[in-house]
């Protein structure tokens, strides 16, 4: 049996992780002491390394408490998922770092072939054939999804820079668009909820904007203009249905205020210089 302090010395997992684990039930000691000190023995850190593989894999601790609570979890074969899972992620990287040693040495290399929505692609065919009522539902026609898809197959380079850009990998990516479609009916039924209500929506919009911008004079990082901003972003996370958009998604809304043609459009709305204001006052707010 080993205590908290030893397991994280040989795990490299902090005390304070391994006690939120426990917290949240993904990971219990096998034993407490008279004292209420944790002790984990060696099928708790079998558990342990699972649970890192998976995060290695980028899969959120709801998501791993789901899967290795399943009565038909198998270790073994999760083991070659898993090794596969890593393979790929590993090829990938190398693909990416050669990609870079080229770039930094000066070389021309306009290649996009590390930057590959082909899983993405995967689950939008596995969707449509799963799926075909909710695709006729909002697309119109097998058709219409199949023109959708092959949109995404011509401008994949494009598309996968602005997946990196946004979530930081085309993996991340990749899952957050095939939980998108695992809800997809329920997104749908939202989406709609809220364009029954767009009126409304776009006022409460407006208004926090012009409370916003209205004394551009205050430093952008008084906590007066944060807590404006603090419920701009929390409306916008409800107008986006609480979806993952990826952590470089506000720096993306962000460079989108400081582009000429809609500083021209944000100004002529709230005022001259609103735009450069709204991007210094989001710069405060994520990067402070």
């Amino acid at each position: 049996m080993r205590t908290i302090s030893q397991v994280a010395k040989l795990t490299g997992v902090s005390v304070r992780t391994l006690q939120y684990y426990d917290e949240i039930n993904l990971l219990n000691p096998s034993q407490l002491t008279s004292s209420g000190y944790r002790l984990y023995d060696d099928e708790d850190l079998k558990k342990l390394q699972q649970i890192l593989f998976f995060k290695e894999l980028d899969f959120k601790l709801k998501e791993i408490k789901t899967m290795i609570e399943q009565p038909d979890f198998d270790q073994i074969e999760v083991y070659k998922k898993q090794k596969q899972l890593l393979s790929l992620k590993r090829d990938r990287l190398n693909k990416l770092i050669l990609l870079l040693d080229r770039l930094a040495k000066g070389e021309p290399c306009m290649s996009f072939t590390e930057f590959d929505l082909s899983e993405y692609i995967d689950a939008l065919e596995q969707f449509k054939k799963t799926d075909a009522d909710q695709v006729i539902k909002y697309w119109g026609s097998i058709e219409n999804f199949e023109k959708f898809i092959e949109r995404v197959r011509e401008d994949e380079p494009r598309l996968a820079q602005l997946a990196v850009k946004q979530f930081g990998s085309v993996e991340k990516y990749t899952e957050a668009m095939k939980d998108n479609l695992a809800h997809f009916s329920e997104l749908m039924e939202q989406a709609d909820t809220m364009r029954e209500n767009i009126d409304e929506l776009m006022k409460k919009n407006n208004e926090l904007y012009a409370q916003l911008t209205d004394d551009m004079s205050r430093d952008a990082s008084s906590p007066a203009v944060q807590s404006i901003l603090a419920e701009i972003i929390e409306f916008s996370q409800q107008s986006l249905m609480n979806r993952e958009m990826g952590d470089g998604y506000w720096d993306m809304i962000i460079e989108s205020y400081e582009n000429e043609t809609n500083k021209g459009i944000v100004d002529q709305k709230y005022g001259a210089g609103a735009s450069d204001y709204i991007a210094k006052a989001l710069r405060c707010y994520f990067h402070r």
